[in-house]
Order: structure tokens, then sequence, then C-alpha cells
């Protein structure tokens, strides 16, 4: 699957470096675990439809009723229609150096703030679904206006929500512009527990998979595919020993696509079947 650049593919003048931009996306087909190289920091306020991001070991779902801010990197996007026949949510894309001026001007005691979490969910609201609608109207104007009004609109939806969340989104947006990027085993060992193909954690983690691969072995000194199998059936083994759940619950969440090889698996590593464990 090609990665998508976003904004760059949704742009159309090529040569205007803009700080700010707002997009309709809208679609009428299912997709899922695309993936996504995000140039800039987004808002995502979704209007139709479900989303789900992974990002270096994170990962959150949304419905119409929450949007997301996003921090750039690398995402894979699973977006899904829900009764309606068309997925839709509007984009709102800024730099980096949007959001330092912004802060520079609203809060002059800036500091470094470390944030693991490379996302902040937004309670949809009354002012927020009018904020998304005049934001529709000037990303349509295309008018030589358009730029001073969206750098107004940023600074209103910036100044609510920190009005809405106080210190905990002003401790996120300090986050967005830390330098510092997650190591590379706190991107595997985070995504144990999600039911990623080695190719999908190599490209959160900005690698070929066969770079990824290299890396990993000299991490680990094992295989990334034996590493990660072990890791996940042991998972297993802590859930079925919980005694709420059976092997045909969990065999999907741990990575197999059927329920007899999760099974073969299980036995060959701990000498017993799923079955049989919390015998």
């Amino acid at each position: 699957m090609p990665i998508e650049n976003i904004p760059e593919i949704y742009i159309r003048d090529k040569k205007k470096n803009s700080d700010l931009f707002a997009y309709d996306f809208k679609m009428t087909n299912n997709v899922v675990k695309s993936k996504v190289n995000l140039g800039m920091n987004m808002f995502s306020f979704l209007q139709v439809g479900k989303k789900q991001v992974h990002f270096a070991g994170k990962s959150v779902a949304v419905n119409k009723d929450q949007s997301l801010l996003l921090k750039k990197g690398n995402w894979l996007w699973t977006e899904l229609l829900d009764t309606e026949a068309i997925y839709y949510c509007k984009l709102f894309f800024f730099s980096e150096k949007k959001l330092t001026d912004f802060l520079s001007k609203y809060n002059n005691d800036i500091k470094p703030y470390k944030e693991d979490v490379p996302y902040f969910v937004i309670e949809n609201d009354d002012y927020i679904a009018s904020f998304i609608n005049s934001l529709s109207s000037i990303a349509l104007a295309g008018d030589s206006y358009s730029d001073a009004l969206l750098s107004l609109k940023f600074e209103e939806i910036m100044l609510y929500l920190l009005n809405k969340y106080g210190n905990k989104f002003e401790f996120y947006l300090h986050s967005l512009i830390s330098k510092e990027i997650s190591p590379f085993k706190n991107v595997i060992e985070s995504n144990v527990d999600f039911n990623l193909k080695l190719e999908e954690i190599a490209f959160l983690c900005n690698m070929s998979l066969s770079t990824f691969k290299r890396h990993f072995t000299n991490e680990y000194n094992k295989p990334p595919g034996k590493w990660l199998q072990d890791k996940r059936l042991q998972k297993a083994k802590e859930l079925l020993q919980g005694g709420k759940l059976k092997a045909s619950d969990i065999y999907l969440d741990i990575g197999y696509n059927n329920l007899s090889n999760f099974s073969i698996a299980f036995k060959n590593k701990f000498g017993i079947s799923p079955k049989d464990i919390s015998s």
C-alpha cells in the first residue's frame, strides 16, 4: 500500500507554502490501515463515519461525536462508513511555526513538556459545530482574504479549546513543538497488543521493512516475527487464565487468521492447548 503524504496531496497550488490549510475530505468506501505521512499537525473534525488511528504504539478511535487533534508524523488510518453512504470530515492543518506563534502570543511562560500521547480527543458541541460550518465557508471562498480569515479561525478554535479543557490541552499543545522522538523500543513494545503486521510497525518506526528487521534483530537478538509471536502468545495465556475469555474470543486480536493455527502455535509454546488452560 503506497504512503499518502498529507496535506500535500490535497494542495492544488504546490508553490504555495501555507502555515494553515483547510480541506473537506469525503469518501464512499472503507479504508483500513492506510499509511499516512502527516506533514503538519491536524484537526480532524469528523462529521459522518468512524475513524481509528495508530501512531508509534498509541491507538485511538472516534465517531462523529468526537474530533481529533493529531500530531504530525507517520500514522495508520482506518476510516469507516457508518450508517450513511459517505464518510465526511473537515481537516484543518497548521504548522509548528503557527503553533509557536500562538503560544508566544497567549502564553509567555513556554516550557518544554513531554507528552507520550500524540493525539487529543475533542468532544464535539454546538460551538464546534458552528466553527466547522464557518471553516467550510472560508475554505471554499478562495479569495485574497482567506489566509487572514483562517488565521483568525485558528486562534478562535485554539482559544476555545484552551477555555474548554484548560491545562490538559495547553500541555498537549506544548508537546506538539517538542523535538523528542519516541525511541525504537518504545514503539515496538507499545504495539505488542495491537494486531499490526511487521510492515505496519516498520512504517510507524519510519523505516523500510528490511531496515526494521535488521535494526530489530540488533536490539532484541531475535527476529521480529518470532519475538512478537512469543509476546502475543504470552498475552493470550494471561487472558485465558483470567477465566472470562475463550480461545475463540481472542485469536484474531492476537494476530491469527483462524482458531486452528492459534491453537497449534499456543500448544507448541506452552505444551497445552488453549481450551485446557483454565481447566
